[in-house]
């Protein structure tokens, strides 16, 4: 299993960065994940953990479909946490856990950290090459969504 982890300082205020993590809005999912072409609920907890969501991912000209369960939740004031799991086309198991913390009223704090565990031998070979470009460019690509929303 391989693990990236990447944290950023976001000047937008916490709950704007989270209305984007959170999943309760597929048009705000779209801008800070593109290849998300839907998303639907399968089983919804009333704790949010243990909650599935069927999502549609395109890559390339395919379109993948999984469910995503909810594996962890909180939300409070200066705090939010939200780690998601799900396997990718029977080759991958994923987690992808997003924290948020309250700096200040216009500062969070946010840590992205994914793991890729390969179902199969083979693919073990392609994550001992993997960087951690994409992790850097989603932490990116959410401070830069975040921060053009808040005036």
């Amino acid at each position: 299993m391989k693990e990236w982890s990447k944290d950023i300082e976001i000047d937008a205020p916490i709950e704007v960065v989270w209305s984007y993590l959170d999943g309760s809005s597929l048009d705000k999912m779209k801008q800070i994940m593109p290849q998300v072409v839907d998303q639907k609920p399968v089983k919804i907890t009333d704790e949010v953990v243990g909650s599935v969501y069927r999502q549609k991912y395109k890559e390339g000209k395919r379109i993948e479909e999984y469910d995503v369960e909810t594996l962890e939740y909180s939300n409070t004031t200066d705090e939010k946490r939200l780690k998601v799991g799900f396997t990718l086309a029977n080759m991958f198991e994923i987690t992808a856990l997003y924290e948020l913390k309250k700096i200040t009223d216009n500062k969070t704090y946010f840590k992205y950290t994914t793991t890729n565990n390969p179902l199969k031998w083979f693919i073990k070979l392609f994550l001992v090459f993997a960087s951690d470009k994409v992790v850097v460019q989603f932490i990116e690509r959410v401070r830069n969504v975040a921060e053009s929303k808040t005036p």
